[in-house]
C-alpha cells in the first residue's frame, strides 16, 4: 500500500475473498477499538468514528458488522490495542512505514522485524525513513453508478473548499489532498456538493520515491508487502517505491 496507489489497493480489497476479506473487518474493527475508546461510541460526536465506518461501508463491511463491532468495543474495556508504528527499509532502499495495532507488542515487533529480514530488507530505527513522508488529507473520488464526475467542478469545489490539490489517477477516479487539519471540511463539502467519496483518510505520502529494476528486489518487495498486509496487527504501510 502506498499514498499514490490507495485507490487501487481500495478496488482490490473489495474483490477480496471471504478470508481475506475478514482480515479486513478485523484491521477496521481494530481502528474502530482505538477510536471508541479516544471518543466514545457515538459517532455524531465522533469524528474519527464516524470516518471509519465510512471506511467500513467503503469496503464493503456490512452494516450488521459494523453494528455489532461498536457494540462489542464499547462494552468491553479489556478489549485494549496499543498504535506501534515501525520504520525501515525493502530491497535496495526502499523506505517503508508500518503503522500497528497490536495486544501483545512483543509478538508484533518480532513478526514485523522478521518480514523486512526474509525479503531483502532491515528494520531500523524510529525516524530513519518517516522524513521522507509528508502527511496530508487525502479523499478519493470515484465515478459510481448514480453519478459521473466532472473534473473541473470537482477542482472548482475541492480548491474552494481548502483542499491544496487534485490529481486524476484514472478516468473517473481522483485524488483530493488537503493539509491534514482541514481533511474533514472538504471532505463535507465534497459530500454536500454530491460528489460521490470512496474515502477520507489521512496518508503519509512520500515525497520522492524508489523505483527497482532487479527482477528479484521487485518479487522481494512485492512478498515483503503482502507479508504485511496479511499480518492482522499491521494497520497501514507506507512506502516510496514507484512500482506505478
Amino acid at each position: 500500500m502506498s499514498g499514490h496507489s490507495k485507490w487501487n489497493n481500495i478496488k482490490h480489497k473489495k474483490e477480496k475473498t471471504d478470508a481475506q476479506r475478514a482480515k479486513v473487518f478485523t484491521k477496521i474493527g481494530k481502528e474502530m477499538a482505538i477510536a471508541i475508546r479516544a471518543g466514545g461510541p457515538d459517532p455524531n460526536v465522533n469524528g474519527k468514528l464516524r470516518d471509519l465506518i465510512s471506511k467500513a461501508k467503503s469496503l464493503n463491511v456490512p452494516n450488521d458488522n459494523i453494528e455489532r463491532i461498536i457494540k462489542k468495543f464499547s462494552a468491553n474495556d479489556d478489549l485494549v490495542y496499543e498504535e506501534i508504528t515501525y520504520e525501515g527499509y525493502g530491497p535496495s532502499g526502499v523506505a517503508v512505514i508500518v503503522e500497528t495495532a497490536t495486544d501483545n507488542r512483543n509478538r508484533t515487533a518480532g513478526n514485523v522485524r522478521s518480514y523486512f529480514s526474509k525479503f531483502h530488507g532491515n528494520m531500523g530505527q524510529s525516524g530513519c525513513v518517516s522524513f521522507m513522508f509528508e502527511e496530508k488529507g487525502v479523499i478519493y473520488v470515484a465515478d459510481d453508478e448514480d453519478t459521473e464526475i466532472d473534473e473541473d467542478a470537482l477542482m472548482d469545489a475541492a480548491l474552494e473548499a481548502g483542499a491544496s490539490d487534485v490529481l486524476s489517477e484514472e478516468v473517473g477516479c481522483f485524488e483530493v489532498y488537503t493539509e491534514p487539519a482541514d481533511l474533514e471540511a472538504v471532505r463535507d463539502a465534497l459530500k454536500d456538493a454530491g460528489f460521490p467519496i470512496q474515502s477520507a483518510e489521512l496518508e503519509k505520502v512520500p515525497s520522492s520515491y524508489t523505483a527497482l529494476t532487479d527482477e528479484e528486489d521487485i518479487k522481494m518487495m512485492e512478498l515483503l508487502l503482502e507479508k504485511l498486509e496479511d499480518d492482522d496487527d499491521v494497520q497501514n504501510v507506507w512506502h516510496n517505491w514507484e512500482n506505478n
